[in-house]
Order: structure tokens, then C-alpha cells, then sequence
């Protein structure tokens, strides 16, 4: 968890794909009933799928 964020997944911003596996894969996350995001992370060049908040106090409740 970083600054309040949970992070997924990574994918590659230089893929031949661009974002969309990353879009895919937070469109299935939010089929499941995760709130998932695509944000993306300029230090690592990378696309991360992350959810906003901490999962374990949402899976405790």
C-alpha cells in the first residue's frame, strides 16, 4: 500500500497496447466490485491498476 493506495497490477507504458491492458484488467477488477483505477506512475513508466484506501480494512468489515 503506498500513500493510501493499493497497487494490483503494473503494466508496461511503453507495451505495444498502451493502456489498455491496464484498462482491461481494472474494468475486471470492477466487474468483481473493486473500485480499481488506472493511474499512471511517471517514475517507473508503468501504468498501475490500484484501489483507493486500504483492502484489508474493507475485507475486515
Amino acid at each position: 500500500m503506498v500513500n493510501g493506495r493499493t497497487v494490483l497490477e503494473r503494466f508496461p507504458a511503453g507495451g505495444p497496447r498502451g493502456s489498455w491492458p491496464a484498462e482491461e484488467f481494472a474494468h475486471a477488477r470492477r466487474m468483481e466490485g473493486l473500485p480499481a483505477e488506472v493511474v499512471m506512475d511517471l517514475a517507473t513508466d508503468a501504468f498501475l491498476v490500484i484501489v483507493r484506501g486500504d483492502l484489508r480494512a474493507d475485507a475486515a468489515a
